[in-house]
């Protein structure tokens, strides 16, 4: 690894769990204290159309007997329902309900109070740059906690 380089894994995972930390304690102060921050990647998934419990495991890399089971958990917490596929008779899909809609709204809002001094260090040309090289970095669609 190039010199210049050595310290930004630890500098990408440290802003990565600062980001963390600041939507959970958002979310938590928020009313939502019955979620563990892995939940927040299955609403990223489920946000929007819905999703079934095998896309819902394909994205978060895991057995769809623990999606199934984290599917279980947030049906019974009332944050997501189960719903008819619209194409496939045989499949249900998961949506969130009102209060899991609530509860990505105080994600959101959180995620904006976290990233608030990140927007007043950087200018916006800075903010630019960094989006453009994070875009290049990462991985489309990889939004999911590290197990």
């Amino acid at each position: 690894m190039r010199d210049d380089l050595h310290d930004l894994p630890v500098l990408l995972l440290s802003a990565a769990r600062a980001l963390v930390d600041g939507i959970d304690s958002g979310v938590r102060a928020g009313g939502f204290t019955d979620l563990r921050p892995a939940h927040g990647f299955a609403f990223a998934r489920l946000s929007g159309t819905g999703a079934t419990v095998t896309d819902l495991a394909e994205h978060l890399e895991i057995t769809k007997q623990a999606a199934s089971q984290m599917a279980e958990e947030l049906i019974r917490k009332g944050y997501i329902e189960r719903r008819p596929h619209p194409t496939d008779a045989r499949a249900r899909l998961l949506v969130l309900t009102e209060k899991g809609h609530a509860c990505t709204r105080a994600a959101e809002e959180a995620a904006a109070r976290t990233l608030a001094p990140l927007a007043a260090t950087l200018t916006p040309a800075q903010t630019a740059a960094l989006r453009t090289a994070l875009t290049r970095l990462a991985t489309p669609g990889r939004i999911r906690p590290i197990w």
